[in-house]
């Protein structure tokens, strides 16, 4: 089964524009990675404040490949040169014991 890495966000309200233009614009490095599935920027709707980057992988070993990789860097850069969006951060990370799609 896949393996899913859930990077939470917390973001100021007057920094989630700034966080999803960010996102809207991002490099797309991590599209070209061997074993990545699925990527989601998740928006907080109500009584919460941090946003859920959402990305799937064939498996952990592929995930940990792109966290070190030359592509995480350039993904990254624009973070590094204008500064956090968001205040914090933590890392979730799971395997999928079960899935199911509507095809």
């Amino acid at each position: 089964m896949s393996f899913v890495a859930i990077n939470t966000l917390t973001v100021p309200p007057e920094m989630r524009d700034t966080l999803e233009q960010r996102f809207a614009a991002r490099a797309g490095e991590v599209d070209t990675m061997d074993g990545f599935q699925a990527f989601e920027l998740l928006r907080p709707v109500e009584g919460q404040d941090r946003y859920l980057v959402y990305t799937r992988w064939d498996d952990r070993e592929s995930f940990e490949a792109w966290t070190a990789s030359q592509q995480f860097s350039r993904g990254h850069a624009q973070h590094a040169a204008q500064g956090p969006a968001a205040t914090g951060s933590e890392l979730w990370t799971f395997e999928v014991a079960e899935h199911k799609e509507k095809r």
